[in-house]
């Protein structure tokens, strides 16, 4: 019988050298469905907690980024961290991101940011600080990543591996469709303009309906150009998701787009997605089927 208590809550704490990839971490994290929030100061964990129990069971994975950018709270961290080793109710866990030093200069080096702990100085020397500063803390880990040989999508795949509770759903194809009228959707990845296909608007009574519609996917899925547009897409896109999921992206935004974003992309959108939801985590969505215009489709 439940309680209303939160149950089985995972809180991760992502920490470790400047540098060492806590950015790719959180993002991870954010994959995995974590509820994720970057340089939480350690005097606000407390407060953070009572949230999370507040919250029941709807802030159950959590991860949080706590490092150096909040040095004048370091202090409190340990204090912080034995606090919540005494939760009952919180499984936690540290991990903490390593890189040789020379690893850390030459990233500082590419991305021209300054060390946190030497804004005026070499890199070197605010990682040789840092690193005295976190002994401790390293010691404290249950998970250290050295990432010195691991490229980002490495990183991401190992957290993946190391956290996911189901890897059949990490990858996901969101099938939308759209109209070229009111502009390209900023997010897509692929996009297919099917403005070619004959177009459902210039029959009267198909004018008012969208491509969600029967007889409107009827019609538009009826023609000879249209099938061999599928046969051509799905084999194409059939070819390229594993590799897009192999080298570790979380989602694939496919837009497929005719004038109006009411009829012919909605009907098509509505296919692909449906053909490929036995093999992939599929959502379909349709950008633009709510802003009809009565003077152009």
């Amino acid at each position: 019988m439940s309680t209303g208590a939160v149950n089985e809550t995972q809180i991760v704490i992502i920490t470790g050298m400047s540098g060492a990839g806590k950015t790719v971490a959180i993002q991870s994290f954010e994959d995995l469905g974590f509820f994720c929030v970057d340089n939480l100061p350690p005097t606000l964990l407390p407060k953070f907690l009572e949230l999370m129990k507040e919250s029941g069971n709807k802030m159950n994975k959590v991860a949080l980024v706590m490092d150096l950018r909040g040095r004048e709270f370091f202090d409190h961290l340990f204090k912080a961290l034995d606090d919540l080793s005494e939760t009952s109710w919180v499984t936690p866990q540290i991990l903490f991101l390593d890189a040789d030093d020379s690893t850390l200069v030459r990233r500082y080096k590419e991305t021209r940011r300054r060390h946190p702990l030497a804004p005026s100085g070499l890199p070197l020397e605010g990682i040789k600080h840092e690193r005295e500063l976190l002994e401790e803390l390293k010691g404290r880990a249950q998970l250290i990543y050295h990432t010195t040989k691991l490229k980002p999508r490495e990183l991401r795949e190992k957290i993946l591996t190391e956290f996911s509770l189901n890897k059949t759903t990490m990858f996901t194809i969101n099938v939308m469709s759209f109209g070229f009228k009111h502009g390209l959707p900023i997010d897509a990845d692929l996009v297919f303009d099917v403005r070619f296909l004959p177009n459902p608007h210039y029959i009267d009574h198909m004018r008012p309906k969208t491509g969600l519609d029967e007889e409107v996917s009827t019609y538009v899925l009826k023609w000879t150009e249209t099938n061999k547009f599928l046969e051509k897409v799905t084999e194409l896109l059939s070819f390229m998701l594993p590799h897009y999921k192999r080298e570790g992206k979380a989602q694939l935004v496919v837009a497929i787009g005719c004038t109006g974003g009411q009829h012919r992309s909605v009907a098509l959108a509505e296919y692909i997605g449906d053909h490929f939801k036995n093999d992939y985590h599929t959502q379909i969505t349709h950008r633009d089927i709510e802003r009809r215009k009565d003077k152009e489709t």
